[in-house]
């Protein structure tokens, strides 16, 4: 019975061992898929996209070359004018008046010039008779000189007039497009006061702003690409041609003119452009990385660089070199480099992991 019981006990024992040894360990943890980016593989571009507004090269604000009230505007506000069109017209009475007064004015210098030289050439004859002395005579060509001179003054004078009553027709200058209209019939404006702006419209070109630290991305001659909302799947290249040297005093930005060289048909003045500035970089630049690809410890930037060897990551140091759109610029990785760009606190040292092109 002792005999029986110990066998049965063996079996329990064995099969208990049994089960135990055909338990597996724990099983091994699949590697992490991740994205990667390899350090040199390809050019990395850096675009920064700015808003800007549609202006003519060359604008012109107009303004009366004397005073008085406007009589007849002309043109309105987006108007196409030719060169030597009227625009707007003042009252010239006053102005005539001013002319009329300066005739007068040269009649009555006239007859002043005329005695004396009547004077003169009376007392030229009594000189030369020795009836007079030469002090008398030195007197009226002293009188002469100054009536000459007065009536060359009132003629200059009555030539202003002249020219004044020309000037009560505001004339364009050259053809384009009225862009701004300041002054309406029966205001009365002072000579110099702008009262319309007119644009060239045969040479048209982008203004944008650009705030300070992006200045350097706008280098003079440099290309860029310009899509305009209201044309559809249209980009056309630009040329940055002017940078203005001072920044304008509210929003602390800098006005860049880009140049079109080849403007797209259905492109008028003050449509909303976007203009896309690409920068092209290389390694000796640093390389371009998303955000997401930083890992930072402490006051240490770093990323996980995957050993190709048997595909594991370990952390690397780098050093920003700058900042764009979601993506910065890193120095200090090799060529050839695979780093990981997304699920960067998921990973510890020596994970092995598996990349997505490998799927």
């Amino acid at each position: 019975m002792k005999r029986l019981v110990l066998i049965m006990l063996s079996m329990s024992l064995l099969m208990v061992l049994l089960s135990g040894c055909g338990k597996d360990e724990t099983p091994e943890q699949k590697p992490q898929v991740v994205k990667t980016q390899v350090v040199g593989a390809d050019n990395q571009i850096l675009e920064g996209t700015y808003t800007g507004v549609v202006r003519g090269r060359y604008e012109t604000n107009l303004s009366f070359q004397v005073g008085g009230k406007i009589l007849n505007r002309y043109v309105q506000l987006g108007d196409t004018v030719s060169a030597g069109e009227v625009l707007m017209s003042i009252d010239a009475r006053d102005v005539a008046e001013k002319s009329n007064q300066g005739d007068a004015q040269v009649l009555a210098a006239k007859a002043q010039l005329d005695l004396a030289q009547a004077n003169l050439n009376r007392y030229q004859q009594l000189y030369a008779q020795e009836a007079v002395p030469a002090s008398v005579l030195d007197q009226y060509k002293t009188a002469y000189d100054a009536a000459l001179g007065q009536y060359n003054q009132a003629v200059a004078g009555a030539q202003q007039g002249h020219n004044a009553l020309g000037y009560t027709n505001l004339v364009a200058p050259m053809s384009g497009v009225i862009s701004a209209v300041n002054a309406e019939a029966g205001q009365v404006v002072a000579a110099g006061q702008n009262v319309v702006s007119m644009v060239q419209s045969d040479e048209l070109e982008v203004e944008i702003n650009i705030p300070e630290n992006h200045l350097e991305d706008v280098p003079l001659g440099k290309a860029v690409q310009i899509t305009f909302w209201a044309i559809k799947n249209v980009k056309v290249e630009g040329v940055i041609r002017e940078v203005s040297p001072i920044a304008d005093g509210v929003s602390r930005t800098y006005k860049v003119r880009v140049s079109i060289k080849n403007p797209p048909k259905g492109m008028h003045l003050g449509m909303t452009a976007s203009v896309k500035c690409s920068e092209v970089t290389n390694g000796d630049l640093g390389e371009l990385l998303p955000l997401s690809a930083i890992y930072q410890t402490g006051n240490y930037a770093q990323v996980w660089v995957v050993d190709k060897g048997d595909n594991t990551v370990h952390l690397q140091n780098i050093t920003f070199e700058n900042t764009g759109n979601n993506s910065v610029r890193v120095k200090g990785l090799s060529l050839g480099d695979t780093v990981v760009t997304a699920g960067v606190h998921k990973l510890h040292e020596g994970q092995k992991v598996r990349l997505t092109e490998d799927e």
